[in-house]
């Protein structure tokens, strides 16, 4: 009951990285049309927030090395999660005086500090998921959890449209940006109230890795839930390398890793500019579809979770039909709550099909999940490109449904033989999350209508999905002459 309890306090910052994430999409069209920018100018809003788990994982090893030793295991996990939190509280302080002087440079460096406490909270809050109970359960626990971050990224949207916009959605329009002061100023406030409750609460503030069999235990779980199936990996017969960057697996994973948060951010957060261009879409009616996309990952998060489950193969078949609609459920009932009209996204229902399909049809097998996967994204954006009105939006959200993998299959493949140095490798992944404001960047510069425009800017993203597909064939083939393969149960995922 204690750990029940621990983990539920826990889980409460996954759905806060959710939240903002999500959120900056509703925020870079506002600020845009208030400060008169250039798309590229409002794609700064993703990148200062993405650069920022980069930097921040920079600062933490310099700082570790520095002191001679692993901050968290100086001060302390939890501890090291409330001040993450206070951290960010004091990045949306920043907000208020940003709106007051109208300054673009003071919001997104709020944003940039958020972002930086965010990366200390992500850095002390995973490996505590998988400790704070029995190690076995521990790939169910993080599932959960990232079952929570993904409700985050479904709601966040709407309830920041709702508190910039109003109550009836299309009733006004942001004139000043006084409107995001309150709500922002609020969401520092729950950080400082959770901050207080994490450094009061019963979780750990170590974590017990004294013997190396512990260690690998841990990364074992881990991995395991990253994977979510029933993959087992044969024993390498690969010679141990110096450095983790020596394995081509990662060094191939950690661009995997850039391209894949890049795609993802950079075709949402140009969605908004695509919709007000080619529909005529107003700013404060594009907070429900930008909602679709991120709940596009819930889908196919929660379809992919169902192998995770002790059932019979019959009834995953069944579940893995059923939940995909039960997350598009959750996704709707959230927008009708929101008072938002969801009558023209119902057609979205047969557009889950081919992530079924493909599911299906990966069994599991992550090298082959990550090619599928990748190659139906580049259907989808190009579907988005050559076609129009809603048809292109349609493709372009259904880029989250096929993303929605990417993330654990490409961190399997790349640690994949890594031994000793799977915690150096993963860090080293981790800090490969700062590709989400690169890439979106990019979008938004070659956007101009003197370059490509916003809609054949989604060419960036096909190159990033054609590595991605490149990746999970290679990866196979590497691994395999390392004495790595997956082998999966038939029906089994």
């Amino acid at each position: 009951m204690k750990n029940n309890r621990a983990f539920a306090t826990l889980i409460s910052v996954f759905f806060f990285w959710g939240f903002v994430a999500a959120s900056n999409e509703i925020l870079i069209p506002v600020f845009k049309e208030n400060l008169n920018l250039e798309q590229w100018q409002g794609q700064m809003i993703s990148f200062a927030f993405y650069v920022a788990y980069t930097v921040g994982s920079l600062l933490y090893f310099g700082l570790s090395k520095a002191f001679g030793g692993d901050i968290l295991n100086r001060i302390g996990y939890k501890n090291g999660i409330a001040l993450g939190l206070v951290i960010s509280a004091a990045g949306t302080l920043l907000f208020y005086p940003a709106a007051e002087l109208s300054s673009f440079g003071l919001m997104i460096t709020g944003l940039f500090i958020v972002g930086l406490g965010f990366s200390l909270q992500q850095t002390a809050a995973n490996p505590l998921v998988i400790s704070i109970g029995d190690p076995t359960k521990g790939s169910q626990r993080l599932s959960m959890a990232g079952g929570i971050n993904n409700f985050g990224t479904t709601i966040g949207p709407l309830i920041v449209s709702y508190a910039i916009f109003g109550a009836v959605a299309g009733a006004a329009k942001v004139d000043s940006l006084d409107a995001v002061k309150i709500p922002y100023l609020i969401l520092g406030a729950a950080f400082l109230i959770v901050a207080v409750i994490f450094k009061f609460s019963s979780l750990p503030n170590r974590i017990d890795t004294s013997t190396e069999s512990d260690q690998q235990h841990h990364s074992d779980t881990i991995d395991d839930a990253l994977l979510n199936s029933k993959s087992t990996a044969q024993t390498p017969i690969v010679v141990a390398k110096k450095s983790a960057i020596a394995y081509p697996q990662l060094w191939m994973g950690m661009i995997a890793i850039f391209l894949y948060v890049g795609v993802e951010v950079s075709t949402v957060s140009n969605l908004p500019e695509f919709m007000r261009v080619h529909l005529g879409t107003a700013t404060e009616d594009v907070a429900p579809f930008v909602s679709l996309f991120w709940a596009s990952l819930m889908i196919g998060r929660w379809t992919g979770a169902v192998g995770a489950f002790n059932i019979s193969d019959g009834l995953k078949g069944i579940f893995r039909f059923l939940m995909p609609y039960i997350a598009f459920g959750v996704f709707l009932i959230a927008n009708q709550i929101a008072k938002h009209d969801t009558s023209g996204l119902y057609l979205y229902a047969f557009v889950i099909v081919a992530l079924i399909a493909a599911d299906y049809v990966s069994k599991g097998n992550p090298a082959r999940q990550l090619l599928i996967f990748s190659m139906l994204g580049i259907v989808a954006l190009i579907i988005g490109m050559l076609a129009d009105g809603m048809v292109s939006v349609y493709a372009f959200i259904s880029v989250g449904l096929f993303c929605s993998t990417l993330w654990p299959c490409i961190f399997t493949l790349a640690i994949a033989g890594l031994g000793k140095h799977t915690s150096q490798g993963s860090g080293f992944l981790i800090m490969m999350i700062m590709g989400g404001g690169f890439v979106s960047l990019l979008q938004g510069v070659v956007s101009d209508d003197a370059i490509l425009g916003i809609q054949y800017s989604y060419v960036i993203g096909v190159m990033c999905f054609a590595y991605l597909a490149f990746y999970g064939w290679k990866a196979s083939s590497i691994l395999r002459k390392q004495g790595i393969t997956y082998d999966v149960k038939q029906g089994g995922h």
